[in-house]
């Protein structure tokens, strides 16, 4: 696929008068729901962040424990969702959030129905390893989620494969 550069958008932009312009991000819009996303946070601001990180976790728990059903395990997916909610809303602490909730929902399903495979393990301490660092960096982080931190930790002691605090 062939992409406009970003020099050559501006260029192009710049001829569209102002109604052109709202119809084509009216467009996109409708036709991508990621710029749903960003453009209502970025105009609904809080409240919509809000919406869209509750929507996150709920789709985070649902890979691990859906409310029918066995969890499908879909790591790829949820890390794609915390992702996608970074992308769209900017806000560091709730992305964070998400990362943990990740963590937690993993150690979570391996005290439910034991060991699961290498791969998993993997990506819960990588997971993990970034909520630490992201908690190394901002104090404001560390002091908010300290505390589910060294939960999750106590919580791995002992799962297998699960070895959160090497």
């Amino acid at each position: 696929m062939v992409k406009i550069k970003i020099t050559d958008l501006k260029k192009q932009l710049k001829e569209y008068e102002k109604k052109e312009l709202i119809e084509l991000v009216v467009e996109m819009f409708k036709a991508n729901k990621d710029v749903q996303n960003f453009l209502s946070s970025k105009f609904l601001g809080n409240e919509a962040i809000e919406v869209l990180f509750q929507q996150a976790r709920k789709k985070i728990q649902n890979e691990f424990f859906p409310e029918k059903g066995h969890g499908k395990l879909r790591l790829a997916e949820v890390k794609k969702e915390i992702t996608a909610f970074k992308k769209a809303t900017n806000d560091e602490k709730r992305t964070v959030d998400l990362m943990l909730f990740y963590v937690e929902q993993g150690v979570d399903f391996t005290c439910s129905y034991c060991d699961i495979d290498a791969n998993f393990y993997s990506s819960m301490v990588k997971m993990f390893d970034q909520v630490a660092m992201e908690c190394d960096q901002n104090e404001e982080f560390y002091r908010e989620f300290s505390t589910r931190l060294s939960k999750v930790v106590s919580m791995a002691d002992g799962t297998g494969g699960m070895l959160l605090y090497d």
